[in-house]
């Protein structure tokens, strides 16, 4: 197969994933599996362990792996500079997308990632630290690929092939998440417990005519009907990909998001924050400082032991509502995930897969040339049609329903 890649001229690349848990782990995973796309792969985290052992549990001997500590821009610029990737895939912690992005530009390496970049003192999701690199980006001719997960990421190319293929205009966007699987444990966070808290307990916003909406956590709710699963109970929180959504569908008069949560989850969530134990400010505990909400990560169970018993589903989509050739029209675009499937390809569980492969195709539309363009982009500013039949292809695929009850 190299062989004849190499015959036909087509572009292969060099990647270098950084990070390591259960995101990671399926990017590994993805990526070895096209050799004739990924024919070189490097997985660097803080833990070089962690690596070595994804490699193992792949088996190719190929890949090889590196430590670094991604706060540390002269140790990104070092790990860059002794392997030369063409695009490095971020899948690391939100809190070190700016130090990475700061390597990129000094080592000239593309760059791409699935979560936006927040500080570390403050739960705050914006896009308007990473958009202030576009100047630098454009200049030195690289690109730059933010939040290609599934939400953000998929959701996002969801919205853009429905505006290109079925909408003259999109007036109402809703973003549905709805995980319907059981891990067994009394209380677990999908993916990193610091971020999950951080980003389910902080105040639910949303966009209509014309501005934000701030509402209080889980203030507003409904059951939703989820495919093949039934009714949920969905809470309206607040999530990036609304930020940019907005922004690049200006015909948008209201974009939400909603997410499932089980009455048990929100109960312990609700006495986490009671007890102090989400706090993000460091506190100074027999003489050493520690941050309570990290503390609290430690003693969770780790997001990527989950898999191994998890049954059940996910289901995640986009309900939009406009304008075709005069009429109104709805149209729902989603995918359901199987935790169990996604444990027998990758070891992990369904949010990390469901996160992972969407990366392994962004980096794979990259070095196809398909999603490249000099400066920082949101994955919906890209052609949306060869993302979304790689997604068929690849472990994710979609259906679409025209013209039903969207029940928002």
């Amino acid at each position: 197969m190299l062989s004849i890649y190499k015959k036909l001229n087509l572009e292969m690349g060099k990647v270098l994933i950084i990070g390591a848990g259960g995101v990671g782990t399926v990017v590994a995973h993805k990526v070895a599996q096209l050799p004739h796309v990924f024919n070189e792969v490097v997985l660097a985290s803080r833990t070089k362990s962690k690596c070595d052992a994804i490699v193992k549990a792949i088996g190719r001997s190929d890949i090889q792996t590196g430590q670094v500590d991604a706060d540390n821009v002269p140790e990104l610029v070092a790990l860059f500079n002794r392997f030369k990737p063409d695009l490095v895939i971020n899948v690391a912690l939100p809190y070190q997308d700016l130090t990475i992005m700061d390597a990129c530009l000094e080592t000239g390496v593309h760059y791409l990632d699935t979560a936006n970049y927040e500080p570390k003192e403050e739960a705050k999701f914006e896009y308007s630290w990473q958009w202030a690199y576009q100047d630098r980006f454009e200049k030195a001719g690289l690109t730059a690929i933010l939040g290609c997960g599934f939400d953000p990421g998929v959701t996002n190319v969801y919205t853009a092939y429905a505006a290109k293929h079925h909408f003259d205009e999109i007036h109402e966007l809703d973003i549905v998440d709805a995980n319907a699987g059981s891990h067994g444990h009394a209380f677990a966070t999908n993916f990193n417990p610091e971020i999950n808290i951080r980003e389910v307990t902080q105040k639910g916003k949303y966009w209509e005519n014309g501005k934000w909406v701030i509402t209080e956590p889980h203030e507003i709710h409904k059951p939703l009907t989820y495919p093949e699963i039934g009714p949920k109970e969905s809470y309206v929180i607040y999530h990036e990909e609304l930020e940019s959504l907005v922004k690049n569908f200006p015909t948008l008069k209201r974009a939400r998001f909603w997410m499932t949560f089980g009455q048990e989850y929100l109960t312990h969530l609700r006495v986490i924050q009671n007890i102090g134990m989400a706090r993000i400010d460091p506190i100074v505990y027999k003489g050493v400082e520690i941050v309570p909400i990290q503390f609290l990560k430690e003693v969770l169970p780790n997001p990527g032991d989950l898999g191994e018993n998890y049954t059940g589903w996910t289901s995640i989509g986009c309900r939009i509502k406009g304008i075709k050739d005069g009429k109104e029209k709805t149209y729902y675009v989603y995918n359901n995930c199987s935790h169990e499937a996604a444990y027998k390809e990758t070891g992990t569980q369904g949010i990390s897969y469901t996160t992972g492969v969407p990366a392994m195709i962004g980096a794979k539309m990259f070095l196809e040339g398909k999603w490249k363009k000099p400066g920082v982009w949101n994955v919906e500013q890209f052609n949306p049609d060869p993302f979304m039949a790689d997604l068929n292809t690849y472990g994710l695929p979609w259906k679409e329903l025209h013209n039903v009850d969207l029940e928002v």
